[in-house]
């Protein structure tokens, strides 16, 4: 019986208006922890080696083993290199990329993802003229190769909120996701995540993202800040770290026993 197909599972559920649960992994490499992962809490993890010092190859195991309980795993790239989103999309179910703010970069980095295995003066053919070398070619990029990548730029900037409505017109951006740890650095409000101008700016990015069909969505580390963005309409929900949802299970558990 051939394995689902994640990352088309996810896409799916996106683009029908539904609302997608995930998390980030940054620190666990070891796939028993997926063993007690709750049944149908997630959609999809995404494993991240941008701000620590390991490899996405040592997410591997993780990778297969949420496969194998039917989460879909989502690779953040430290780069914004279109060959590294490629070879990202050739193993992961899809692909985060940081600090996208540029149009056209976008659209290359979404054809590195969703155009595999096309590259060179054919790439330019079909994003410039739309021309395939074939239906064929079209019909299995398309239809097979690519089918099951999920493909999500990150606005993190002022410039990339800009550019938003153009960035989620591009064909392959499935969602678009904030990091607000940039986003309010570029705003001149660093770490700020209960501002009302990154609350404002949050509305506009989903309303532009939703107007396009696209899923928008911001991560957050406490849940009254995801909440809030759920109520203001994000259909991509980050929320939390694997480590910071251990630190915080520990907490409350350890709060609750020292008061008997």
């Amino acid at each position: 019986m051939p394995a689902p197909k994640l990352g088309k599972l996810l896409k799916d559920k996106m683009l029908r208006g539904d609302t997608v649960y995930g998390t980030f992994f940054q620190h666990i490499t070891n796939p028993a922890i997926v063993d007690v992962l709750p049944d149908g809490a997630l959609d999809f993890v995404i494993v991240t080696a941008e701000h620590n010092a390991l490899d996405l190859a040592e997410f591997l195991p993780v990778r297969y083993a949420l496969a194998a309980k039917g989460i879909a795993c989502l690779a953040r790239t430290h780069s914004r290199d279109a060959d590294d989103v490629s070879k990202v999309c050739d193993t992961y179910d899809g692909v985060v990329v940081p600090y996208v703010e540029d149009v056209e970069h976008c659209r290359r980095l979404a054809a590195a993802a969703m155009y595999r295995p096309l590259k060179g003066v054919a790439l330019d053919r079909v994003l410039a003229e739309g021309k395939w070398p074939s239906d064929k070619t079209r019909n299995y990029v398309t239809n097979e190769r690519c089918a099951n990548t999920v493909f999500i730029p990150m606005i993190e900037s002022v410039l990339g909120v800009e550019n938003l409505e153009k960035i989620c017109a591009i064909p392959g951006v499935n969602a678009v996701f904030v990091g607000p740890n940039d986003l309010t650095t570029n705003m001149g409000i660093p770490n700020e995540y209960d501002h009302a101008d990154l609350i404002a700016m949050l509305q506009r990015i989903i309303d532009t993202a939703n107007r396009a069909h696209v899923a928008a969505g911001c991560w957050f580390g406490k849940s009254y800040q995801a909440e809030r963005t759920i109520k203001q309409g994000a259909r991509l929900v980050v929320y939390g770290n694997d480590g910071a949802l251990f630190g915080e299970a520990v907490q409350q558990s350890f709060t609750q026993l020292k008061k008997r």
